[in-house]
């Protein structure tokens, strides 16, 4: 199986799933701190990241996919939608954009509490 790591300020986070698995679904399996408004159905950009090793084994991109990017921050050429992308056989490592984290922390205002009691966010530029 192959195992995704996600990579933020934050934390770093590894979990082990099957192929066909989209980045998102994996995240949620990991708790990495990805961010998704639209619930993971290609109707924002909040769960952009950025692949930095595995980009060829992950699933095309597609139009919509490509199209939602536009509406993104800071959108690099290895720049994914997380609920648009499917986990190949390779191993793949993320790293969170601060767009996502940053609506990650919107939906989850406990865990941005607790972050913020303890100096960790927001982050320091």
């Amino acid at each position: 199986m192959p195992k995704v790591t996600f990579k933020s300020p934050l934390a770093e986070v590894a979990v082990d799933v099957p192929p066909g698995t989209t980045l998102l679904d994996a995240a949620e399996k990991g708790e990495a701190q990805v961010g998704h408004s639209c619930g993971g159905v290609c109707g924002c950009s909040t769960c952009h990241v950025w692949v930095r090793k595995g980009l060829d084994s992950l699933s095309e991109q597609r139009d919509d996919e490509m199209d939602r990017l536009d509406m993104g921050f800071d959108v690099r050429p290895y720049s994914r939608l997380s609920c648009q992308t499917e986990v190949g056989a390779e191993d793949v490592t993320v790293e969170i954009t601060e767009e996502s984290l940053v609506a990650f922390m919107d939906e989850n205002p406990a865990i941005r509490r607790q972050l913020e009691s303890e100096g960790r966010w927001p982050l320091k530029k």
